[in-house]
């Protein structure tokens, strides 16, 4: 089924959560799934179980130092809960480990790997993966925002490492500037990752000035239209004339205007259109390959509409 459609997942992806109330709970996967039951778009995807990631292959895009602190936060978490402790290991403000967590991260950033690995082996024509944690806010060395491991980003230098691609793109339409993506790729010429965001907004850090990126900064209350001409006009010449092999999407959809997360004006014809656009530089460059991966997205009802236009255009149906 060289020209279906992947959707990768794995049941430990809804264990993990960070507390009652959290925006980033295991409904959003729900949200998703009875989405793609309740449209019948479900069987139009090929269904895979995600494999858990190699450590050697989250070392392409993390320090090890910082993934031995996380799977020791994970052990020292089941001590404690044995012997009476906290639920949770707290990483930063807003973002918390679970027993659960560890399994999690390592299928999140395997699901991605696994479909990098069969689009690359023309079983798929491309791939979605429904997973959480989210990554795009992981850094080399770092774990915030929700996120421990850059799911994009280890898929990204494993294309290029494991499967000798020459060029690759990421294309990131989150809400949220994905700080980690860019601290990992930032000067890396084999990489060319273009994306918009809300500024000022979270994380409030300076962004690299690095000659692959195509950062879009754009200020609360953008609409679907301005993000449309943007992306025309900076991200498609620079995307044409890197010719990737393989595109990566950090497919966020907080920028829904029913998201209260933050304050931009998408909606689902939006990122129908985002994805055409994307699917259009896969087929002149890279034979159609596109691995996306769920990022942000945490009003569930517009989250899983827009999941579903996004699937729409990239199954074709």
């Amino acid at each position: 089924m060289a020209h279906a459609t992947g959707y990768f997942t794995h049941k430990a992806c809804w264990q993990h959560e960070m507390g009652a109330g959290h925006p980033e709970c295991p409904e959003r996967l729900d949200a998703i799934e009875d989405r793609l039951l309740l449209t019948g778009l479900d069987a139009a995807l090929e269904r895979r179980e995600a494999t858990p990631a190699a450590l050697a292959d989250l070392e392409l895009a993390h320090d090890r130092l910082h993934l031995a602190a996380l799977r020791g936060l994970a052990d020292t978490l089941k001590d404690d809960i044995a012997a009476g402790g906290p639920k949770y290991a707290q990483v930063d403000p807003d973002t918390a480990m679970n027993v659960h967590s560890w399994e999690a991260i390592l299928l999140a950033s395997g699901a991605a790997i696994d479909a990098t690995d069969a689009v690359m082996a023309g079983e798929l024509r491309n791939a979605f993966c429904a997973v959480r944690p989210p990554g795009h806010h992981a850094m080399r060395r770092q774990a915030m925002g929700f996120c421990f491991v850059n799911n994009v980003a280890v898929a990204a230098k494993y294309a290029l490492e494991r499967h000798g691609l020459q060029r690759v793109a990421i294309i990131d339409f989150d809400v949220h500037h994905g700080n980690g993506t860019e601290d990992i790729v930032a000067g890396d010429e084999r990489i060319l990752m273009c994306s918009f965001y809300q500024h000022p907004f979270y994380p409030a850090c300076e962004h690299s000035t690095a000659a692959n990126l195509v950062n879009l900064p754009v200020p609360a209350y953008t609409r679907g239209m301005e993000i449309r001409e943007l992306a025309e006009t900076y991200w498609m010449p620079r995307l044409d004339a890197h010719r990737p092999q393989l595109v990566f999407v950090s497919a966020g959809f907080d920028a829904h205007r029913e998201d209260d997360m933050a304050q931009l004006g998408l909606v689902e014809n939006d990122y129908a259109w985002l994805t055409e656009r994307i699917k259009d530089v896969a087929e002149r460059h890279a034979q159609g390959r596109i691995v996306s991966c769920l990022e942000g997205g945490y009003a569930l009802d517009a989250l899983a509409r827009s999941v579903e236009a996004h699937l729409r255009v990239l199954a074709g149906v």
